[in-house]
């Protein structure tokens, strides 16, 4: 009798793990509507599979949207890579994990004079798109590789000091089948399970410096001098 798919996905994670250097790893899970996920709550659950580790169903943590940014400073912290799973919004991430970003990600500790917390790091996108493969193309309906909505990501990425790993993207998750959607979820899952021991990391270059920005552009408020504070970098007054 043939293993269920998840205790298959377990022991593939648990095997490829011996002999590899432990690494901490931060799963950030981002689904507003999971009733209606195919994909996402199979990545949650194989993430959950993984002893050691740190899984955050964003939705779920904070129904009302009020993060508690000193934890998840902690839990970010404690990590060498974070991985970010969610579906694709309008060409972005849903408004919760942007909410996550502004708030979590703050001058002086990500970011900035002194802000070095995130440095040397690894972040990694996790995503499943509505539209097919060749529906990212040029001659396709978004107009555009996949690649080009990246980024924001890849600068966000830059400006902490971290490198952006090459995204694990699901094409078409309404319509895919059962066997692409759990060649999808293994290798998820063993990505999670070998980090860093993954063979295009060998010939990626080590993490950017952190970006210096001069004082003159920091958030207003970072300094408490204002009551409206602008928490992100690069958003106008």
């Amino acid at each position: 009798m043939t293993a269920p798919a998840s205790t298959r996905l377990k022991h593939a994670a648990q095997d490829t793990r011996e002999g590899a250097p432990q690494r901490a790893v931060y799963v950030i899970v981002a689904h507003p509507r999971w009733r209606d996920s195919r994909v996402n709550r199979r990545l949650l659950d194989a993430a959950r599979g993984i002893d050691g580790v740190d899984v955050n169903d964003l939705y779920s943590t904070y129904p009302d949207f009020s993060i508690d940014v000193a934890a998840e400073q902690q839990r970010v912290a404690r990590a060498d890579l974070i991985v970010l799973v969610h579906p694709i919004y309008w060409y972005s991430m849903p408004p919760l994990q942007k909410l996550w970003f502004d708030e979590v990600l703050s001058w002086g500790w990500a970011y900035g004079h002194d802000g070095h917390a995130l440095a040397n790091k690894d972040l990694w996108l996790v995503a499943s798109t509505g539209g097919p493969l060749e529906s990212y193309r040029p001659e396709g309906y978004n107009q555009h590789e996949f690649a080009a909505f990246l980024p924001p990501y890849e600068q966000t990425a830059h400006l902490c000091g971290m490198r952006f790993l090459p995204p694990h993207v699901l094409y078409g998750a309404h319509r895919c089948d059962a066997a692409a959607l759990d060649t999808h979820v293994s290798d998820f899952a063993g990505r999670l399970a070998t980090y860093p021991q993954w063979p295009e990391l060998i010939a990626m270059a080590d993490a950017p410096e952190c970006q210096a920005i001069p004082s003159t552009d920091r958030p207003l408020g970072a300094t408490g001098d204002a009551s409206d504070a602008d928490t992100t970098a690069g958003r106008a007054a």
